[in-house]
């Protein structure tokens, strides 16, 4: 074993040396004994040695995981299936603190099909094991009784708690109620309905409760045709009512080609800290359950272990023994006698893509529904995200970002604007006239604004931002940071440049930039705020030039004013005919002590 595994974990070192290269599962205690993780391993030697082989080079998570290891169990099973299943049931008995948290604390309801003479159907959110056969769980409640009404409109079955046993039914204890007489029920409590022609629709209950409609809809068909050819046309138009009740339920069911058959459809979206997965049941073409689960990540786990870890849960909670499964990429963990399918195009494709958009419905309607019990839950989830993938040591929630602005080198302007908890804080948004630059340099400009910016924060004892934004490469990066040198601030706040080309973002002493994900919420934020100081500086510069541009040019004369100019251009008629004007004829129209004044500034321009 490594330096490392003998430094600090030398007790743990003749467990690991003793694992076998056997599929199973190992779990880790801490040293109260408590379980804190449970993984599964197609070798558990080389799996449970890989934690300690490179603990430097694993995420700091993962360390804090080791380095709380106090004991290591394991479990060898025959195959990695039985891997899978033993890690889900003893993630779900002990739920260790280190292992994906399963997000779901509903209890979801079942149809029952009740194990009694003349079966009940009903909804129930409680299993009980006595023979009776449950179909689900529905996470859409909606779906399910839509399913439940179809039956009993097709089938009339009983909805009492009689116990109907044949020495019941044959001594006459029962009298038919209000339920046969509406229609609702044939009553069999009476002998009016045979054991055997209610034990038909049962079956056919169970039929369309798995999603065989088509087969179903046969059977009523060449009932019906079989009424017809013997001219019972009064129930071959009864069976002919049920089956427009089918094709009204299955036009709304049936999605891509009805000869997908017996299919379960996986898709995931995975976040920094949450992941969420959509499971749809087809069958026929049909979807007849679809739910999502919330997964809670803990060590950084990839989208393959948690899409493994999701496909076991849901099919042993929906007991689905579909052969093929749909996913969007292959999962860690094979599945023996399983075919996993990564569709490209057809219909399979369409029935992933349609996953997929419900899990991103889910996803969106999650995080708002969190915002509304936190509004600064998506603020802090972006800012931990930010601190992640800055490297920085605490929170970015005060961050400023700074543009310089010029146009041909005329009027150069600065802007600086400030996010607070992810969101625009305008009241502290700054535009600066650079005043000890000449000409167009934004280095220079850029380093006079940092200075003026935080030696004003500092007289005024007023708090610094966690992370500097400066609008550029290395040049203003590095002009930025002789600035807070010369201040005594450098160190004591993360500084980064975003070049536009790339958006590359670029740190202080180091020589290669770092590219983010362009999807990332880390490089949105800083976009969004460089964007918002460029729309913020251009908008000074803008009117500045707009002011210079509109002042009159008489007005920049000092003891002349706007109603002196108008007197002026009103009797002259433009500047150049004043500046050829007499003092004479000056001092006529504003009198002799203005008059002299505008006569002397253009004589003396003159002579320039």
């Amino acid at each position: 074993m490594t330096h490392a595994l003998n430094r600090y974990f030398s007790r743990l070192e003749p467990i690991v040396r003793g694992l076998p290269h056997k599929p199973g599962v190992y779990q880790y205690f801490d040293d109260k004994e408590r379980i804190i993780y449970v993984g599964k391993a197609r070798d558990l030697k080389k799996r449970v040695s890989s934690y300690f082989a490179k603990i430097n080079s694993i995420s700091g998570k993962v360390q804090m995981l080791v380095r709380k290891i106090a004991d290591i169990k394991y479990i060898v099973v025959e195959t990695e299936q039985d891997a899978l299943l033993l890690e889900n049931n003893l993630i779900k008995k002990y739920l260790p603190h280190y292992n994906v948290a399963l997000k779901d604390d509903k209890t979801f309801p079942w149809i029952c099909i009740k194990n009694e003479p003349f079966p009940r159907v009903f909804s129930t959110r409680q299993v009980v094991r006595d023979g009776s056969v449950y179909f689900g769980p529905y996470a859409n409640v909606r779906l399910m009784n839509t399913l439940l009404e179809l039956c009993r409109q097709l089938y009339p079955l009983r909805n009492c708690s009689l116990n109907l046993n044949g020495k019941n039914i044959l001594a006459g204890k029962y009298r038919v109620c209000l339920e046969y007489h509406i229609g609702n029920c044939k009553a069999p409590c009476t002998g009016l309905q045979t054991s055997s022609d209610y034990d038909a629709s049962i079956t056919a209950i169970r039929e369309i409760l798995r999603g065989n409609i088509t087969m179903v809809a046969r059977q009523l068909r060449e009932l019906m045709m079989d009424y017809a050819h013997s001219e019972a046309f009064e129930k071959a138009h009864i069976v002919k009512e049920k089956l427009a009740l089918l094709d009204k339920y299955q036009s709304k069911s049936t999605v891509v080609n009805p000869t997908i058959h017996d299919v379960d459809v996986f898709s995931i979206s995975a976040g920094v800290v949450t992941a969420y997965v959509n499971f749809m049941k087809v069958m026929n073409g049909a979807i007849i359950q679809v739910h999502t689960i919330e997964l809670q990540k803990k060590l950084d786990e990839t989208p393959e272990e948690l899409l493994s870890f999701a496909i076991t849960e849901i099919r042993q909670r929906f007991e689905s023994v579909s052969p093929e499964i749909i996913v969007p990429f292959f999962p860690d963990y094979p599945l023996p006698g399983i075919t996993f399918t990564v569709p490209k195009i057809g219909d399979k494709k369409k029935l992933l893509d349609l996953s997929q958009r419900n899990v991103k419905y889910y996803q969106l309607e999650k995080e708002k529904q969190k915002e509304r019990v936190d509004p600064e839950h998506k603020s802090r989830r972006i800012l931990e995200t930010m601190m992640k993938d800055l490297r920085m040591n605490e929170l970015p929630v005060h961050i400023e970002c700074f543009d310089n602005s010029n146009i041909q080198g005329t009027s150069p302007v600065a802007a600086m604007v400030c996010f607070k908890n992810t969101r625009p804080d305008k009241s502290e948004y700054r535009h600066f006239n650079i005043k000890t630059v000449d000409g167009p340099d934004d280095f220079a400009s850029m380093e006079e604004i940092i200075f003026r910016r935080y030696k004003r924060l500092m007289d005024e004892n007023k708090p610094l931002p966690q992370l500097i934004v400066v609008d550029g490469g290395k040049g203003q990066l590095g002009a930025a940071l002789k600035s807070l040198g010369t201040l005594g601030l450098q160190g004591k706040m993360t500084v980064i440049g975003i070049a536009k080309k790339l958006e590359e973002i670029y740190y202080p002493n180091d020589p290669l930039p770092m590219y983010l994900d362009k999807k990332s919420e880390t490089l949105k934020i800083i976009q969004q705020m460089r964007d918002e100081a460029h729309r913020f500086g251009i908008t000074h510069h803008r009117n500045r030039r707009e002011k210079a541009a509109l002042t009159p040019q008489l007005t920049q004369i000092d003891g002349v004013g706007y109603a002196l100019n108008q007197k002026l251009l009103w009797k002259f008629k433009s500047v150049k005919n004043i500046k050829l004007a007499s003092l004479e004829e000056l001092q006529e129209v504003i009198g002799k002590a203005k008059g002299k004044i505008v006569f002397e500034h253009f004589k003396s321009q003159s002579k320039e």
